[in-house]
């Protein structure tokens, strides 16, 4: 069975093939796969359940937030979903430096009562593993630490201020941190086995501050975030974009059981160096899906598969999504090679 293929990758007990998850975001496809169209909202519920079930998934990509949960500022987004234009009109509130520095997340945002965020998360995983039993439905969170910098402040005015007194800066990390902390608690009082963490802290070319930042700032505070969820017995997932090469064995220090990566981050090394000893998940090359040749396809995820398949806890995904402006005929290409290259 898929959940149990997906539990399995997850305890390092090596299934019997290399399981998989995906984000799709292609209309095309799922009609034909299903017959039901995504966009219709009589239709979309049921689609995304059959498109779970025909492709078999071991495992759900999932974060959630509490009610409510401002975002102030858009933070831009690429034009990735067909027929929809998303149109966000939300402008950065914050004109000066001094007013990012001297911004307290928890007096503008408040800290929500652990009690019911408990019971409003559980009832969520509940949801969601009753419409997916096939899977393994974990819990998560979005904004973690360097999300909220980029939610609030936007990129520009989060890069411009925070270089200018770390110190003080830091005064605000901690107001997110002590906001992010109360879902972290909440959900390790629910009945998630798993929990992706889900922080965007690099960009394509990698670290967007020193290292040594993450290392005073950020990643302190992901060991204390992750304390509860570790000692709940939760496996602890993290995923970024970009390239987190340079910070995988600190994310071991601070407890990951797992990563959830894009082709940038380096998942030869990755394997060597923790593939018997933490669950991996992504790196198929999207970009070789939307461009390549049906040969260079079939590479890609022989790659992966070749360095996957002696990891007990490797999981197939197409690094970031597979978006609408992948041909069809290469979407079915790779799911047939997963299945086919993915045996052990």
């Amino acid at each position: 069975m898929s959940y149990q293929r997906g539990w399995q990758a997850l305890n390092l007990e090596m299934p019997d093939k290399i399981p998989h998850t995906e984000y799709i975001s292609h209309r095309p496809f799922v009609m034909k796969l299903t017959g039901l169209d995504p966009d219709d909202p009589a239709q979309s519920a049921q689609a995304g359940r059959e498109l779970v079930r025909l492709l078999d998934y071991d495992l759900m990509w999932i974060n959630y937030s509490p009610p409510d949960q401002p975002r102030l500022t858009h933070m831009g987004s690429a034009h990735w979903y067909q027929q929809k234009d998303r149109v966000d009109e939300r402008r950065c509130p914050f004109e000066t430096e001094e007013q990012v520095l001297s911004f307290d997340p928890v007096q503008a945002i408040g800290i929500p009562d652990v009690d019911e965020l408990t019971a409003y998360y559980q009832q969520c995983h509940d949801r969601d593993q009753a419409n997916f039993p096939e899977a393994v439905c974990p819990g998560g969170y979005y904004n973690t630490v360097f999300m909220w910098c980029i939610l609030t402040f936007g990129w520009d005015m989060f890069l411009a201020s925070a270089p200018l007194d770390y110190e003080r800066f830091d005064r605000v990390l901690e107001g997110f941190f002590q906001i992010s902390m109360a879902s972290f608690e909440a959900q390790a009082r629910t009945s998630i086995k798993a929990f992706i963490c889900h922080d965007d802290i690099v960009w394509t070319a990698g670290a967007v501050f020193r290292p040594d930042w993450y290392r005073k700032y950020v990643f302190p505070r992901y060991k204390k975030l992750w304390a509860p969820l570790k000692e709940a017995g939760k496996k602890l997932l993290f995923c970024s974009d970009g390239d987190f090469t340079e910070f995988v064995d600190d994310l071991v220090d601070c407890g990951a059981d797992g990563f959830i990566f894009e082709p940038l981050t380096d998942l030869e090394y990755v394997a060597a160096k923790y593939g018997r000893t933490h669950s991996i998940i992504g790196n198929v090359d999207c970009r070789v899906l939307t461009f390549g040749s049906p040969d260079e396809i079939e590479a890609e995820v022989r790659r992966c598969a070749d360095i996957g398949r002696s990891c007990p806890g490797y999981f197939f995904a197409v690094g970031n999504h597979i978006p609408y402006n992948v041909p069809i005929e290469n979407v079915e290409l790779y799911f047939d090679l997963i299945n086919r290259l993915g045996r052990r």
